[in-house]
């Protein structure tokens, strides 16, 4: 089932490599919420892939010291980080079976059409009892933004196309885990609540960090210009700032035992 265009993620990365450290401080805070659960077990990693990292976490896990290969469907994201780089499709990975004993995903599965398939090489591309860390936007994430595009666009133009994308529900993730191989999958939750005193900002922060809508049954006209103004006007406020939430589906699991 194709949700999603690859085409359009892959371009809409390669743009944001250019623009990426304007959000870098917002990816690193979910990037080190992540990767505070090594810091819950006794084993020591030495070879990790970074997945979809774009220029942040692959530094977090040197800095522990690891060996790091960071992997990217953009040439252009994958080209921020520094050591071993490989361009691939998360849906085709290139690696060998055994070739990582941790991998972590920090907010980068969410636009993957086979999620599944994608699991279960991660987990094939592990070690024995290595570790998969993954993050992934949840069922709840911008749904003040959907909510309001939503009826801004029925408002104006009386009907609605899908502009922000689908997400899993939380009880899912641990069952992909389980159902692609792993041991012990566990799926927890984080919100991270962010604030704007300019509502136009809120867009601008997920195109500089690549997350322009990628769905696609996507409407390729051009918009209204009055739809995106009368949306953030009808966005929660908090302290006289627009609010959105960042709904974070965190997932842990181990390879099998050799």
């Amino acid at each position: 089932m194709l949700v999603f265009d690859r085409d359009a993620v892959r371009r809409h990365r390669d743009r944001a490599a250019r623009t990426v450290h304007l959000v870098a401080d917002v990816l690193r805070d979910a990037a080190e919420r992540l990767l505070d659960r090594l810091d819950d077990t006794n084993r020591r990693f030495a070879d990790a892939l970074d997945l979809g990292g774009r220029g942040v976490v692959a530094p977090l896990l040197c800095g522990r010291g690891m060996h790091v290969v960071s992997c990217d469907l953009s040439p252009a994201m994958a080209a921020l980080n520094r050591g071993a780089r490989v361009v691939a499709d998360e849906e085709f990975l290139p690696f060998a079976r055994g070739s990582f004993d941790l991998i972590v995903a920090s907010l980068s599965l969410h636009w993957i059409n086979d999620l599944p398939g994608a699991l279960l090489q991660l987990r094939q591309a592990l070690r024995p009892e290595g570790l998969l860390l993954a993050s992934l936007p949840a069922l709840g994430t911008l749904a003040e933004l959907r909510t309001a595009l939503t009826a801004a666009e029925a408002e104006t133009s009386g009907g609605a196309s899908p502009r922000v994308s689908p997400f899993p529900e939380l009880r899912d993730c641990a069952r992909l885990l389980q159902r692609a191989g792993f041991a012990v999958p566990v799926a927890d939750v984080e919100d991270i609540r962010l604030l704007y005193a300019d509502p136009f900002a809120l867009l601008a922060d997920l195109r500089a960090a690549g997350e322009a809508n990628a769905v696609r049954q996507r409407a390729r006209s051009t918009p209204s210009r009055g739809l995106f103004p009368a949306a953030l006007a009808r966005l929660p406020t908090e302290g006289g700032r627009v609010a959105v939430t960042l709904r974070m589906a965190v997932m842990t699991g181990w390879a099998p035992g050799g």
